[in-house]
């Protein structure tokens, strides 16, 4: 687009008309009440339905005081890449407990999963060679592929054959394999080991962003890959993130020495940025030593995915399959979504509409999320609510 504020401004029209301009709600002070799910929007308290804190560890004191006793020694920044002076003992101890968790040689910590997915996406393929995605993978690994100047190919969503079929039409060209694990917008879980033969036979790269599963999925909270049984052997790139169950910031990829060795020598998101603050460091040590401890939160959070999805089923609410705390409830329009999004609201529930092109057209949902912070009544509460929304004609279907 030309370098003309009338252009801008007609786009802005257009997608005001459209009911798809994005607008942000501020956040104001966090309620101090028993439930850490409360949130201060425009002077009202509501209950987040809305953030990807599944564990409910976000505002947990442990994190804020290892965060601040970091500080307090280390600094608020990092003050350089990990490359040049910014890697601290902090993020050292953190790459070794994230290698642990994960069961992989090592881990390699970056500021975003973002920025995780464009190192491994740039890294692992370039031009002339060919990346196959998942058709509703994260925007970070569709952006990844894209920056790697590879070919790239999207395979229908969710479907082993697919790719299956799209590694064999050109043999020896396709380099890397690459799906959430979990996908954020739809609740689902990739066909893991399936994908994980296909990539073996075809000898390419699987890379898996598992940023939604860990922590929440797995007899440990290991994710997907843990209930798939599936190691650093059949999936050699694992990406996943600090900001979702384990409350804090970063991302990371884990694997083995020399894969990590290579992310570090060649992944630019890396190499040409400023290293995490050591204190965000130091709290998701702690994070991750509290999933370690208390698995309740685990089995909480699962126990109240069930609890909604019954409640809100009876109340007439229409639900996908996911059997996560990711639970897409699809209407029947953008200005339905943002109607249902404005009447929760008004009943005290925080449930951000997500519309085009974040999910597909004619996709445009409430994407609810549910946490180990929330209480039965709350869960109860926002089902009798959509209840209402969809008695008064917002939902169009099943996800």
């Amino acid at each position: 687009m030309k370098r003309d504020r009338h252009a801008l401004e007609g786009e802005l029209a257009r997608l005001d008309g459209a009911q798809l301009r994005r607008r942000r709600i501020t956040v104001g002070r966090f309620p101090e009440e028993a439930s850490r799910a409360l949130i201060e929007v425009d002077g009202r308290t509501l209950v987040d339905f809305s953030s990807n804190d599944y564990l409910g560890l976000a505002r947990h004191p442990a994190l804020a005081a290892a965060m601040a006793a970091s500080a307090g020694s280390a600094g608020a920044g990092s003050a350089a890449s990990h490359l040049i002076t910014g890697h601290a003992a902090a993020h050292e101890r953190l790459e070794e407990e994230l290698a642990a968790f994960t069961q992989r040689e090592r881990a390699l910590l970056f500021s975003t999963g973002y920025m995780a997915n464009l190192a491994v996406m740039s890294a692992f393929a370039g031009r002339g060679e060919r990346v196959l995605l998942d058709r509703l993978c994260h925007a970070s690994l569709l952006d990844g592929a894209r920056l790697s100047g590879a070919d790239f190919r999207r395979y229908a969503h969710a479907d082993a054959d697919a790719a299956t079929a799209l590694l064999g039409a050109h043999p020896g060209r396709s380099v890397l394999l690459a799906t959430d694990g979990l996908f954020s917008m739809d609740g689902d879980v990739a066909p893991l080991a399936a994908l994980a033969r296909a990539a073996r036979a075809a000898h390419v790269w699987l890379a898996v962003d598992d940023a939604h599963g860990l922590g929440v999925l797995g007899a440990r909270g290991r994710g997907t890959l843990e209930e798939c049984a599936l190691g650093a052997e059949e999936v050699p790139l694992l990406i996943g993130t600090l900001g979702k169950a384990f409350g804090s910031f970063g991302a990371f990829v884990a694997g083995d020495a020399a894969v990590i060795d290579y992310l570090m020598q060649k992944a630019r998101s890396y190499i040409y940025t400023t290293a995490l603050p050591a204190p965000v460091a130091a709290a998701s040590r702690a994070a991750l030593a509290l999933a370690a401890a208390e698995p309740w939160r685990r089995t909480r959070l699962a126990t109240l995915t069930e609890r909604f999805r019954r409640a809100a089923g009876a109340a007439g609410v229409p639900l996908s399959a996911s059997r996560t705390p990711i639970q897409p409830i699809v209407l029947a329009s953008e200005a339905a979504v943002l109607e249902a999004q404005r009447a929760l609201a008004q009943a005290g529930l925080a449930v951000i509409a997500i519309r085009p092109p974040t999910v597909p057209k004619g996709g445009a949902r409430l994407r609810v999320t549910l946490s180990a912070a929330h209480s039965e009544a709350q869960v109860d509460r926002l089902a009798a609510a959509l209840g209402e929304c969809c008695r008064h004609g917002a939902a169009a279907g099943a996800a």
